[in-house]
């Protein structure tokens, strides 16, 4: 397989772009983004607030010659997009809080059966139905751990409208080469703020495909044990036949209770998360050259917290700010190394404090956590965040 980018970038980076201006939301800028990167496929089901992503594609699809089925509900949005994804197809699906819990049993058979798939979930308030019309970062562990099993999946979090187009193309590209779902997580405020963005020449993207076989159909191997972790994966209907199924398989693809193939099997589908871990990992940096102080926040309320960091540096304060744009894998390295550097991280996210944990794992008690958390529905502002690094400092 060959390598991906592993990218540490800052708020500045800016791609080669064409074309004029265009103001859009952040869902919009996901629909973009995934007809960018080749998706042809989308099943879902309207759920507020990320309705606009399925109308939009139900809109531009058929023009492109791809395929949008509206689905009797979120379940089977998820099976029609493993089923378009075993054809050949890059596929996706979006919804929101309640709908991607009714995703989540599919969600781990794609992640058993190694098939690619984009679930794009924009978050709302919960739980149950909760607040339908309210941000909140309420899903960040379901996105890891919603399913059952130990299982390989991505989390990926954009925090603007540009960044949501960019960080879906690289969703379906992960997915594709990794051969694993990618859930892209927004949250309603990234899904509806309107920003103007220019978009890349879609000839400087890079477009990734995933690894097929380069033997004939009856040679074929479904699930070998291959030196990348990555078998090949054939189309259905393209002459090869294999079987596929959420049990645990052997290299055939049919079910096996022969323990040592059991153990390589699970350890193989989660060890290539590990494995490609430096290129999936994504982390911003802000003003982190002699801070004392760092935030750590994603999605919209780093945007909030960028101000924040700004703001106290005009007023002198030693604070920066780390904004992970890949949630899982968790940067544990990355946030190890920062802890090594400040005297305290603030972890600033609207819920009870699921990351705030993840970070103090990853710091092994080098340096004081402090959690600032949210859950009446309203995002954090700069003025609050700047409020807790001033009390810190």
């Amino acid at each position: 397989m060959r390598r991906l980018a592993s990218r540490r970038t800052d708020m500045t980076d800016r791609e080669k772009t064409t074309g004029a201006p265009r103001m859009m939301q952040g869902n919009e800028a996901c629909v973009e983004g995934a007809l960018a990167a080749g998706v042809r496929f989308f099943a879902g089901y309207p759920i507020t607030p990320s309705s606009e992503i399925m109308e939009l594609m139900a809109e531009r699809l058929p023009r492109l010659g791809g395929a949008f089925i509206q689905m009797e509900d979120e379940i089977a949005a998820m099976g029609a997009v493993i089923g378009a994804s075993l054809v050949g197809r890059k596929a996706m699906t979006a919804t929101s809080g309640p709908g991607f819990s009714l995703k989540q049993e599919n969600l781990g058979y794609a992640s058993m059966t190694e098939i690619p798939c984009v679930v794009v979930n924009v978050q709302r308030g919960g739980p149950s139905t909760g607040l339908p019309t309210m941000p909140s970062q309420g899903d960040v562990m379901q996105a890891r751990w919603g399913t059952h099993g130990d299982h390989p999946i991505v989390v990926i979090v954009p925090s603007s409208v540009r960044e949501t187009f960019d960080l879906t193309v690289r969703s379906v590209n992960l997915s594709e080469r990794l051969r694993v779902p990618v859930v892209l997580l927004l949250d309603e405020i990234v899904g509806h703020v309107s920003e103007k963005v220019l978009l890349p020449d879609s000839k400087a993207l890079e477009i990734l495909e995933r690894p097929r076989p380069n033997v004939p159909p009856d040679e074929f191997i479904p699930y070998p044990h291959t030196e990348s972790d990555i078998p090949p994966m054939a189309d259905f209907g393209s002459g090869y036949r294999y079987h596929v199924t959420g049990l645990c398989r052997d290299e055939t693809g049919f079910p096996t209770m022969d323990r040592v193939e059991i153990d390589r099997v699970l350890r193989r589908i989660n060890r290539k998360i590990e494995r490609y871990r430096a290129e999936i990992i994504e982390i911003e940096e802000l003003e982190m050259a002699g801070a004392r102080v760092a935030v750590f926040a994603y999605g919209s309320t780093a945007r909030s917290a960028r101000q924040a960091v700004l703001m106290a540096r005009k007023g002198g304060m030693p604070v920066g700010l780390l904004r992970p744009r890949v949630l899982w894998p968790f940067p544990d390295k990355e946030v190890r190394a920062f802890a090594e550097r400040v005297d305290a991280i603030i972890v600033a996210e609207m819920n009870l404090g699921q990351m705030v944990r993840e970070v103090e794992r990853a710091a092994c008690e080098k340096v004081e956590i402090i959690s600032m958390t949210r859950v009446d529905g309203e995002p954090f502002r700069p003025h609050e965040i700047l409020d807790q690094i001033s009390e810190v400092l």
